[in-house]
Formats: structure tokens, C-alpha cells, sequence
């Protein structure tokens, strides 16, 4: 059996931003949140997750009416928007791929610095063999949140792409969060990093697209065609050598995406 892996970063990536849209819920100023009070704590020297994820507590343990419990997170992952076509992508991407050959196993995992409890009660969550996100604990009473539980930052996220490639995933592996310093022959990764694709878009993601090109997988960063401002930073990854391709976040069946993704995987079957 091949094993291939696709890494996706979720907000921007797979979804319109979730946690700019909870704001929005709560009726808090979202640009006034991320520019005004974000950016005071990042003038601080805030690192930016733990920053707007204690912003966010600050709110809920403040004001009765932008409490944030477990319940509100759950009931705000049913509502994303969804970029074109990823609903029905990795149903479409596994069967393309087992036209191409029946013995390659291809995973779908997640690594976020969004909000964990909104990404694995999304309607898409099933489909990843496993999820890792910043998250916060919530008290027993009635499930507000009481403190950041993790928080992936930047260099933070690459650690789980190690643990996918010794096969350290899934809730056997939980509660142990040193078991990725555990050597492993590199012979003997359960999937090497030649064979893992990583989609994201933004700044968090830089540490991932650096670690998956230095072991020859593939990356790809994505952008929102409809947002003119999205662009510059866009291509930015590409003049910077972040990223092998840089396309429009459309996941749809045909879509250059789609093709692209498709094509890279082709090739990891070919060279296995």
C-alpha cells in the first residue's frame, strides 16, 4: 500500500475565515478587532494566535451577551462558507486517485491556527483522518471558555507534519505531546514527506510550505480570486520561492486547482 498525504490549512484555505465571522457573530467590530486591538497586543509582543485567542476570552468573560461556549463554536461550524467545490473534493480527488492505481491510500489531514472545536464540527470534519487546531478549555458549568487549551503558531504547525510522517496520528497518539521527538528510521516513515501535499494561504503556513519543499513534496498557496488584496500577498509566496504553484482557491472538478493537485499526486504515485 502507498500512502500519500494532503495537508490543508483551513481558514482562507478551505473556508471563508471562521473566527473573523464568529467576531462578526458577536457583533464585535471585526476590523477594529484585528487592527486596533490584536495589533495593540501584537505592539506588545504578543505572538498573534495567543493574542487574538485571548482577545476573544476577554469578550466572553466581559459581556454576558459575546459569552463563547462549546455550544455557540458548534452551532458556528454549521454555518461556513465553503470555498468552490470542497465539499464534494475529496470524495472526487480519492476516486481519481484509485482510477490511477487501487493500492495508493491517500489521507486528508488538517493543521490550523483557527479554533478546533468550529473545524472538527464543520460539515467537512469526517473526511480528515485527523485534525489538529488552537483550542481553548471550557468550564464544566455551562461550557464557556476559560483559558487556551493549544495554540498553533507558525513553527508550531510543522511539528504535526512530523507526526504524520511517523504515523503519529489519530487518538491513540493523544495527551502525548512528546512522542514526536521519538526516533524514527526514515526509511521507516509511515508516510514519507516526498509524498505529502500542503495547501494553505497565509503567513502561518510559510514554516509548512519551507519544511514540505525541502523533503521535495509539493506545495500550493491559494488565494481568494475575488479579493483584489489577497493577490500581492499571494504572489509574494511565489516570488519568495515558498511555493511550487499558487492558484485560486476553487477546489471544483477541473478546476486548475483541481488539475494541479491531481498532477502532483500522479507524480508521488509514479516515483513510489
Amino acid at each position: 500500500m502507498k500512502n500519500l498525504a494532503i495537508i490543508f490549512d483551513f481558514d482562507e484555505t478551505l473556508v471563508e475565515e471562521s473566527t473573523s465571522a464568529l467576531i462578526e457573530r458577536l457583533n464585535i467590530d471585526v476590523n477594529n478587532f484585528w487592527s486596533e486591538e490584536v495589533k495593540k497586543l501584537l505592539d506588545e509582543d504578543w505572538d498573534p494566535i495567543p493574542a487574538y485567542m485571548y482577545k476573544l476570552l476577554e469578550y466572553s468573560l466581559q459581556y454576558e451577551d459575546k459569552k463563547i461556549t462549546k455550544e455557540l463554536l458548534q452551532k458556528h461550524a454549521g454555518d461556513l462558507k465553503y470555498k468552490p467545490g470542497v465539499p464534494e473534493f475529496f470524495d472526487k480527488i480519492k476516486q481519481a486517485v484509485n482510477n490511477i492505481d487501487s493500492q495508493v491510500n491517500l489521507q486528508f489531514f488538517i493543521i490550523s491556527s483557527g479554533i478546533g472545536e468550529i473545524i472538527k464540527n464543520s460539515k467537512i470534519a469526517h473526511n480528515f483522518t485527523d485534525i489538529w487546531a488552537s483550542d481553548f478549555e471550557y468550564n464544566k458549568k455551562d461550557g464557556q471558555i476559560i483559558f487556551p487549551k493549544k495554540v498553533l503558531s507558525f513553527t508550531d504547525k510543522t511539528r504535526y507534519i512530523f507526526q504524520i510522517s511517523k504515523g503519529m496520528y489519530g487518538e491513540k497518539f493523544r495527551g502525548q505531546p512528546y512522542i514526536v521527538n521519538q526516533k524514527v528510521e526514515e526509511n521507516s516513515y509511515h508516510i514519507p514527506i516526498k509524498n505529502m501535499i500542503y495547501i494553505g494561504d497565509g503567513l502561518t503556513d510559510i514554516a509548512c510550505f519551507s519544511l514540505i519543499n525541502k523533503y521535495n513534496g509539493s506545495t500550493f498557496a491559494v488565494y481568494d480570486a475575488s479579493n483584489t488584496q489577497a493577490h500581492g500577498k499571494a504572489w509574494q509566496f511565489i516570488k519568495d520561492k515558498r511555493v511550487n504553484n499558487l492558484l485560486s482557491a476553487n477546489f471544483t472538478e477541473g478546476s486548475d486547482l483541481y488539475n494541479n493537485i491531481l498532477m502532483a499526486l500522479n507524480e508521488m504515485i509514479k516515483q513510489n
